[in-house]
């Protein structure tokens, strides 16, 4: 299976639906050996499935990117199957808290801000030694809240932001090592973490391009073959602009 993403190999976090099992289909259908990382793995399963039926080649690891020691198996299991990661995307995440701070739950607080910021860390921490040796490119999948003020969800909008700020510093400590590491907006996508409030009733009105996982591949895709020596430190939105 050729395409431009040919003998490249994929870690996707969160690929068991949604937005990663769209980039994990799209990338092999480009050529890339994709191992899809999450923590279901019957969703695992069914992705790595659809890939193998049409012909790419994709392993399934269940890996909580809020476990560091997951990650770091993650990667050294990719090395021994395929030897080094060439293209990360770090994509889990959740919102798992949209209450004001003062109604908020602690726990859910928390577990907002480890999916969405500790394990991007975890995701982007165990991939560098691999990527060192011959560069590469990281994805980091953002939000619009990590770059405006909301009304609600503070635990969304801060690990979003954070994950934001890393980018930027990963990408300076990266760019010596022809590493490039961005962040991908996809804007108001179809996936089962929106409610029901903040899907549109009609689609074909909304203010905002309500995307389908697939409409996210093409800047992803883009972003992962782009040259070494950039861009980085960026952020790429399928937003409007006056919504972010």
């Amino acid at each position: 299976m050729g395409g431009q993403l040919e003998s490249k190999v994929a870690v996707i976090t969160g690929a068991g639906r949604g937005i990663g099992r769209g980039l994990a289909i799209g990338f092999a259908e480009q050529g890339a050996k994709v191992v899809c990382a999450a923590r279901t793995r019957t969703q695992l399963d069914e992705t790595v499935q659809l890939i193998r039926e049409a012909g790419g080649d994709a392993i399934a690891l269940r890996c909580d990117v809020t476990e560091a020691a997951d990650l770091e198996n993650l990667y050294a299991e990719t090395r021994a199957r395929y030897g080094g990661v060439d293209i990360v995307i770090a994509n889990a995440g959740g919102s798992f808290e949209r209450r004001s701070v003062e109604e908020s739950e602690i726990a859910s607080w928390e577990r907002t801000i480890r999916v969405n910021l500790l394990g991007v860390y975890y995701t982007c921490k165990y991939a560098i030694p691999d990527l060192k040796s011959k560069g590469g490119h990281i994805i980091v999948i953002g939000s619009g809240m990590g770059h405006r003020v909301g009304q609600a969800g503070s635990a969304y909008s801060a690990s979003k932001a954070g994950a934001w700020m890393f980018v930027r510093v990963l990408a300076e400590e990266l760019r010596q090592y022809r590493i490039c590491v961005n962040e991908l907006i996809p804007g108001l996508v179809d996936t089962d973490i929106l409610t029901d409030a903040e899907r549109p009733a009609d689609p074909a009105l909304s203010l905002e391009w309500f995307k389908q996982p697939a409409d996210v591949l093409p800047l992803a895709l883009f972003l992962a073959t782009q040259p070494l020596t950039g861009p980085t430190s960026q952020s790429f939105s399928l937003m409007r602009r006056d919504a972010q």
